[in-house]
């Protein structure tokens, strides 16, 4: 039997089972919005993030092979270039988050 240590302080399950990443994934709500920058480029914004840098830029990186674009992590948020809106909604779905417009 499993000591206390071993389960996840979300759901209360062995942390060998990988349930609490998909909860605490699913219990995230991202935003996703449009900018404008320099030259009147398109942006994508996708904000609304509870991760630790580093599994942030897993998920630009995700983000940018899948959607074949540029883009970078700033102040807790994806930047990506182009407008991806329609597209990146499905994909973050696929990965597990829960996204608004």
């Amino acid at each position: 039997m499993a000591d206390n240590d071993d389960l996840g302080s979300v759901s209360g399950l062995p942390d060998e089972l990988g349930i609490d990443s998909d909860l605490q994934k699913s219990q995230q709500e991202l935003t996703v919005r449009l900018d404008t920058r320099r030259y009147g480029k398109a942006m994508t914004i996708v904000s609304g993030f509870d991760l630790p840098r580093d599994e942030l830029k897993e998920v630009a990186s995700t983000l940018k092979q899948k959607l074949a674009c540029g883009g970078t992590v700033e102040d807790g948020e994806v930047e990506l270039q182009g407008d991806h809106t329609d597209r990146v909604h499905d994909i973050l779905h696929d990965m597990g988050y829960q996204t608004t417009d």
